[in-house]
């Protein structure tokens, strides 16, 4: 599993970059619905596209799509490949990465540990 961002510039722009992590999925329940919806809720505040891939899939899924999260039945211990591509990209994927590595915030939510 990789820690790091692997990024290419795709324009002379700086903002405009592709970029691409793995982070394993360490909550208790993997994505049920409250996590599905964080995960989907912050990927949307950002203007790039963002795909996720599960346990080494080629089967790439919109990252902001509700029903393609949840419908993937992301357990915990699953590795999750997680793209962005287009402006902010790289701080896109750093903040759902962190997200992930967090619990979703579900201990600080409801007071318990997931």
């Amino acid at each position: 599993m990789t820690n790091g961002l692997r990024i290419e510039k795709q324009e002379p722009g700086p903002l405009h970059v592709n970029c691409q992590t793995e982070v394993e999925v360490k909550h208790g329940v993997g994505l049920h619905a409250r996590p599905s919806v964080t995960f989907t809720r912050l990927a949307k505040s950002f203007p790039c596209s963002i795909e996720v891939a599960v346990n080494g899939s080629d089967v790439w899924l919109n990252g902001k799509s509700i029903i393609k999260i949840m419908n993937a039945r992301i357990r915990k211990g699953s590795v999750l490949r997680i793209r962005a591509d287009g402006i902010l990209a790289e701080e896109a994927i750093r903040a759902l990465k962190e997200l992930i590595e967090r619990n979703f915030d579900e201990e600080k939510k409801h007071g318990r540990t997931a």
